[in-house]
């Protein structure tokens, strides 16, 4: 599936009832990684406020999902350059949401071994943040203790997503778990 909007990371074993249960939320679909999967839904926020009803009732989910990422952007690149320029105009549209806010970037890269590494990317756009939000006379910092804001960054293959999360957001869907 080519476009998706939600990364899953499954646990050991959770697989099958990972997949047969979000099949209930939308379309999904096997990738090339490990115990990954990706899911195209039609509401991200429906389908978070479902899946923490659902965790909610059932906490055993939890044994089958380790990690549940949506995202709102998405894009195709075939190198990291160009994988930096699109990012970086996505990231852009985000700046008016971290001014004088503590942030960081994370992201989670399958793919491109030996030709991307998470963290230079990470740093790029934190710098790449930093500099916008300097440029506009807007104060903010990069923390990873207790931030206000974290900037996601998915990849399969050369796919990417991005998503901005509040602390709020990650206090009501702790199966988010961004770092």
């Amino acid at each position: 599936m080519r476009d998706w909007n939600v990364v899953i990371s499954v646990r050991e074993r959770g697989f099958r009832p990972a997949f047969e249960l979000l099949e209930e939320l939308g379309l999904v679909a096997k990738t090339d990684f490990y115990n990954i999967l990706v899911m195209k839904v039609d509401n991200i926020k429906n389908f978070l406020e479902t899946l923490r009803e659902w965790v909610q009732d059932d906490p055993h989910i939890l044994s089958l999902i380790s990690r549940v990422m949506p995202v709102t952007q998405t894009f195709n690149f075939q190198s990291a350059d160009e994988f930096e320029k699109k990012a970086s105009e996505i990231a852009s549209k985000w700046i008016s949401m971290l001014a004088d806010r503590s942030f960081h970037v994370r992201m989670h890269r399958r793919g491109f071994k030996g030709k991307m590494a998470s963290n230079a990317e990470e740093c790029f756009l934190d710098d790449f943040l930093l500099d916008a939000l300097k440029r506009e006379g807007m104060g903010g910092d990069i923390s990873f203790q207790n931030p206000d804001a974290i900037v996601v960054v998915e990849t399969v293959g050369s796919r990417t997503g991005m998503s901005i999360w509040t602390h709020g957001d990650l206090e009501r869907y702790p199966f988010l778990r961004l770092d």
